[in-house]
């Protein structure tokens, strides 16, 4: 199967996704073999909704959306263009995958397919429904991926390389594991935002979509504030307040109430406003329903704290202050380009031999 072949195969997905990225859905009858999966995809995602609180509806139109938007024939060939696709020689890529928000390994999934190589996937218990049904839709619409992908719940053995995705504590037994195996091998990062305080209201909403989506639960979220000092959070508070809907979501509710509960028997200094909080703390991982802040001095001293704790940031949100920056309201939006931990995967795919 040559790469135009399995490039084909993708943009079909990315229009059978398209269906599902409204609400109600809306079935397309020109999309390939539809009769057989439309129906089939709909009981999928009621099943990934029921089995995770956090997949809700909205999240997963969200996802589909996306996805459905970067599997373009155009959008596909414009990431693959600088790369060398002449020598393929197939081998087998063990992809384990995090689950904390919908079809999160599918850039992994993707990836190895797209390079030519056969792909074993170990899924997260929280998102484990909707991957191996888009496959098997890969499968019948382009049988040569037959046989190039498999799905396990067991120890993995018999691959050549792999792509894994855990927390820090997981990444230390990956590594170990794995030692003799060429890999790539992911960690817990968070994404951060800096504010000047010349923000304006229409920038500040957009942050909010950076802030909530997905529940805060993605590395790609905007976890922590960076703030000069004096920082005023009155207009923060009034741009966020478009999201306080997300207060009767029972999972996030819960959440909000205990670590609430926790700062204030802990007694430290938050601020906050009925569904979400803000507390200075110098670390990056903060709770759900919690946003830390911390202040900066000036633009060298922000430099170099970017710099130092370079391996625990994933995206930078800002404006007009950096060249890897993203704009507000797009941490979610990434391009098939705009690699996790900025390892590139299709390089790293490219080179097993």
């Amino acid at each position: 199967m040559d790469l135009q072949k399995r490039i084909n195969a993708f943009v079909e997905l990315g229009k059978f996704l398209e269906q599902f990225s409204v609400n109600p859905f809306e079935k397309n009858t020109t999309i390939l073999q539809n009769d057989l999966f439309f129906d089939g995809f709909k009981h999928q995602i009621k099943l990934a909704q029921e089995h995770n609180a956090w997949f809700t509806k909205e999240n997963l139109i969200y996802a589909f959306n996306g996805w459905s938007k970067l599997l373009t024939d155009s959008n596909i060939k414009t990431w693959l263009s600088n790369y060398n696709f002449n020598k393929e020689n197939a081998k087998k890529v063990a992809v384990i995958m995090a689950g904390n928000i919908p079809l999160v390994g599918f850039h992994d999934f993707l990836s190895v397919l797209i390079s030519g190589h056969d792909v074993v996937v170990k899924q997260s218990s929280n998102d484990k429904y909707l991957l191996p049904f888009l496959a098997k839709y890969l499968e019948t619409i382009e049988p040569g991926f037959k046989g190039k992908i498999t799905f396990t719940t067991d120890k993995l053995d018999n691959f050549d390389a792999v792509i894994a995705t855990g927390s820090d504590n997981t990444a230390r037994y990956f590594e170990y594991y794995f030692k003799d195996k060429p890999s790539i091998i992911r960690k817990n990062r968070n994404s951060i935002a800096i504010l000047t305080g010349k923000e304006t209201d229409d920038e500040l909403e957009a942050l909010s979509e950076d802030i909530f989506r997905y529940y805060g639960l993605g590395c790609r979220n905007v976890s922590k504030l960076l703030v000069p000092k004096d920082y005023d959070f009155q207009n923060f508070f009034q741009a966020m307040y478009k999201w306080h809907p997300i207060i009767h979501q029972n999972k996030y509710a819960n959440n909000y109430d205990y670590n609430k509960a926790v700062y204030l028997m802990s007694e430290f200094n938050i601020l906050e406003n009925g569904f979400l909080m803000i507390k200075e703390d110098s670390s990056y991982a903060s709770p759900i329903a919690t946003v830390f802040y911390e202040y900066y001095q000036d633009s060298q001293n922000l430099k170099d704290k970017l710099q130092t704790d370079s391996d625990k940031i994933q995206c930078v949100v800002a404006k007009g202050l950096l060249d890897s920056e993203v704009p507000f309201g797009h941490t979610q939006k990434p391009q098939l380009w705009d690699y996790a931990d900025n390892v590139d995967t299709i390089s790293f795919l490219l080179k097993i031999s």
